[in-house]
């Protein structure tokens, strides 16, 4: 199987992107004006833990978790790019990898913009995009939130 081409973030606001759905419900606030996506998880009031994905209840005090926002930009912990044969109809070579996302604190496993795999290193700043990426358990192509290099950092090109 030949390669997928991906669709940079600037591309997902399609009509044809639009029609297809998000890998995992539940995941994304994608705005409807075309603004940053960011990711969905969850913040339990009763005492104030942080999660992503959100679960149904608090794993602390066993309390109800509430929708909330855990961030769009972050600076990437660790990673690794892997050249093998990609499941799910994604780019090889791809990466994955731990972003510490700013707004939350929570550290998050996440792909990585396949198209900017030689310029990811431990501290690049990121920020959330979404984009046509492969295809769900059904081979539907579907929406996929990845992290991007967001700016040059004084270690390396990004």
């Amino acid at each position: 199987m030949g390669r997928m081409k991906v669709t940079r973030e600037v591309e997902w606001k399609s009509a044809e992107d639009e029609k297809r759905p998000i890998v995992m419900p539940g995941i994304l606030d994608i705005p409807g004006d075309g603004g940053q996506p960011s990711l969905l998880g969850g913040s339990c009031p009763s005492c104030g833990v942080r999660y992503f994905p959100r679960p149904p209840r608090c794993r602390r005090c066993l309390g109800p978790v509430e929708e909330s926002s855990v961030g769009a930009e972050g600076t990437v912990y660790s990673f690794t790019v892997i050249r093998t044969r990609a499941p799910l109809g994604l780019p090889e070579p791809y990466a994955i990898g731990y972003v510490d996302l700013k707004e939350s604190g929570l550290r998050v496993f996440c792909l990585l913009d396949p198209q900017a795999v030689e310029e990811f290193r431990i501290g690049v700043p990121v920020r959330l995009a979404v984009g046509a990426l492969g295809h769900d358990a059904c081979g539907a192509p579907c929406l996929r939130p990845y992290f991007t290099p967001s700016a040059p950092w004084p270690g390396g090109v990004a």
